[in-house]
């Protein structure tokens, strides 16, 4: 393996890389279809990185949550629709969700009240706030799980195979 990077500041696709304990030519390698060159452009930021380039690179490092930061920091549709996911045990992420859940069912009726007249008035509007507030915790805590459970397949400690086709089961 090369020597690994002094350079300071660098950018989460060439963390993840040496955190992978790849080279640029062994990534590139594993990739298939990133040349050494266009990562070392994609490293140092001075060539753009595409989605497609994203994932491929969270499959060869093991770093689904590559994929979360691209959308949440690099792509403009995303960053007003893809919430940022906090790295968790799943325990932390289990507990975050039914707190966000109890929360939600306190405020059920109230979002009722609310919206059962199809006009959100000025005096509901700040519950109605509280209540996306809430929804968009949970909608985080998703996005946890989810990243928890792409790691923990890219690492071997699930059955991709077996989830995949119990997925698909509808």
């Amino acid at each position: 393996m090369g020597k690994k990077s002094i350079k300071e500041n660098k950018n989460i696709y060439f963390e993840s890389r040496e955190e992978a304990g790849l080279t640029r030519a062994q990534a590139s390698e594993r990739i298939g279809f990133i040349s050494e060159s266009r990562l070392e452009k994609i490293e140092t930021e001075k060539t753009a990185i595409q989605p497609e380039d994203v994932v491929a690179m969270a499959e060869a490092y093991k770093k689904p949550e590559l994929c979360n930061f691209y959308c949440t920091h690099e792509c403009r549709i995303g960053q007003d629709s893809v919430p940022v996911a906090k790295e968790s045990t799943l325990s932390e992420i289990v507990l975050a969700m039914l707190s966000s859940l109890n929360s939600l069912d306190e405020q059920r009726n109230r979002l009722i009240d609310i919206t059962a007249d199809g006009i959100i008035s000025d005096d509901e509007l700040p519950d109605f706030v509280n209540i996306q507030k809430q929804l968009s915790q949970i909608d985080q805590t998703v996005e946890s799980l989810k990243i928890w459970m792409a790691n923990t397949v890219a690492n071997g400690q699930i059955n991709k195979e077996k989830l995949d086709a119990l997925l698909a089961k509808k």
